[in-house]
């Protein structure tokens, strides 16, 4: 290991009582296998089995409380998002996890403490330990501070890059001879981390939509896409 834990326990904002299951959480079992004896009972892929399960939970838990009115299919869109390999392996590149990791000399010098597959199970076990640790509600800040909060996956959900509806509202406007769409800000709610913006969108005099959504953007396409069906 090429860092002292207690710069990671820094970063975590967590002190572990039991330094033992930090040290698990952060043994791939290339290193555990070069002892002596059983080594699936000293690395990190029981952790990371049960921090698979904590994660989904406090992850579901969030969305259905932020977002009320949404169905299951969306949920389940934004959740899949936010548990994705690729997303907690960005995580744990921001908590620079793979400076912590234990692992064996063939994985060191294949350059395992930047696979991604190896920090992500790795990310889940830390959830795990923490959670042994020191109880749910710990794991559950710890997951809300690091995966969900410094992250846009709903915006990434919300938007559709494929379909600019503001471009062809724009275009059909001008096709229609009307005046040119315009848009305003007209309400913003929630805390500065997960606000919902509402965007109004006026053509001329007869035509206009509100919508809400996660950023301006994704709000004003929202209105423009219904003033677009309106127009049709």
């Amino acid at each position: 290991m090429s860092a002292d834990l207690a710069g990671l326990e820094r970063v975590l904002g967590h002190g572990f009582q039991d330094r033992e299951l930090l040290g698990r959480a952060l043994t791939h079992k290339s290193r555990a296998y070069e002892k002596p004896g059983d080594g699936s009972a000293t690395d990190n892929e029981r952790l990371e089995f049960l921090g698979d399960a904590i994660l989904g939970f406090a992850v579901s838990e969030f969305l259905v409380r932020r977002f009320s009115t949404y169905p299951e299919g969306r949920l389940s869109k934004l959740k899949a998002r936010l548990v994705s390999a690729a997303h907690l392996h960005e995580v744990a590149q921001s908590l620079n996890l793979g400076d912590y990791l234990l692992l064996g000399r063939g994985e060191e010098l294949s350059g395992g403490r930047m696979k991604k597959a190896l920090l992500s199970d790795a990310l889940e076990a830390l959830i795990a330990a923490l959670y042994l640790d020191a109880g749910l509600e710990a794991a559950r800040q710890f997951i809300k501070a690091h995966v969900i909060e410094p992250y846009d996956p709903l915006e990434e959900i919300e938007t559709t890059a494929s379909t600019d509806h503001k471009s062809a509202l724009q275009e059909t406007a001008q096709s229609l001879k009307l005046p040119p769409p315009r848009y305003s800000v007209v309400a913003e709610e929630g805390p500065e981390h997960a606000k919902t913006f509402t965007v109004e969108v006026r053509v001329g005099k007869d035509w206009v939509s509100q919508a809400q959504g996660l950023s301006k953007k994704s709000a004003g396409q929202k209105a423009a896409q219904q003033i677009l069906v309106q127009l049709s």
